[in-house]
């Protein structure tokens, strides 16, 4: 499986809910094939931020696009938009009444794919797990490790243009999530896909990212490569989120 990846971009993003600003005029962008963490505390724009990447949040100003589009421009289709665009949510959102086979299968069968039952079981080779034995398993039956690599196989099925993950390791134990972090690391090794990934921690960021954007109070506080971070915080609220996460250059 190997996909060119998009470019992702965010130009001068603004979105209200209410009376509160999840975003204030936020800019970032994600070279093809580059993967780019959001972080920041709750409440800084993180999630919003990722979710105008697949149209599942409008913005109020400003543009969002892939590969040079507008995902909200004239003419526009959100849905086949969420086709190409792989989606890992933070509770994995697989469907408990579908096997696993099926519940990977889903983008596939969607986009008319004949191949969708050999894709689903490649994608689910792809994040160590045997199509044979865990195809036929519901999500009830897997740990809580094993369904986020369904979800990221249900991801990955169709050959996505990117991939958006939010928080996909925030609820494991340690030992899990530090199992799945080797294993998307061994993933981007293996696929050039562009990855947008949502974490509140600073370390596991750096650990997986090309690109770090700090998002504090729906603004980017900074936006660098790891080691750059790490050796010049752009502001003492980078640098007090580097000494909580105890990460030094």
């Amino acid at each position: 499986m190997t996909a060119l990846g998009a470019a992702l971009a965010a130009h001068a993003v603004v979105k209200r809910f209410g009376a509160v600003t999840a975003l204030d005029g936020v800019s970032m962008r994600a070279a093809s094939g580059e993967t780019v963490a959001l972080v920041g505390e709750s409440g800084s724009g993180k999630t919003t931020l990722l979710r105008c990447f697949n149209a599942l949040t409008v913005p109020d100003a400003g543009r969002v696009t892939v590969d040079d589009t507008d995902v909200a421009g004239a003419g526009a289709d959100p849905v086949a938009l969420r086709r190409r665009i792989g989606y890992v949510q933070q509770d994995g959102g697989l469907l408990p009444h579908w096997t696993v086979q099926r519940n990977v299968e889903l983008v596939p069968r969607l986009r008319a794919m004949p191949d969708a039952a050999a894709r689903a079981a490649e994608a689910l080779d792809l994040v160590g797990l045997d199509a044979a034995r865990f195809g036929a398993r519901w999500p009830r039956d897997l740990s809580g490790g094993q369904r986020q690599r369904v979800a990221i196989a249900r991801a990955l099925a169709a050959h996505p243009d990117a991939v958006l993950l939010d928080e996909p390791f925030g609820a494991l134990d340690a030992i899990t999530r530090g199992e799945l972090r080797e294993a998307f690391t061994a993933l981007r090794a293996r696929l050039r896909l562009t990855t947008v990934i949502v974490t509140h921690d600073l370390s596991e960021a750096v650990a997986l990212a090309d690109r770090v954007v700090v998002l504090r109070g729906g603004r980017v506080e900074q936006d660098a490569a790891p080691r750059d971070l790490l050796a010049a915080p752009a502001s003492d609220y980078v640098r007090t989120l580097l000494a909580r996460a105890g990460v030094r250059p």
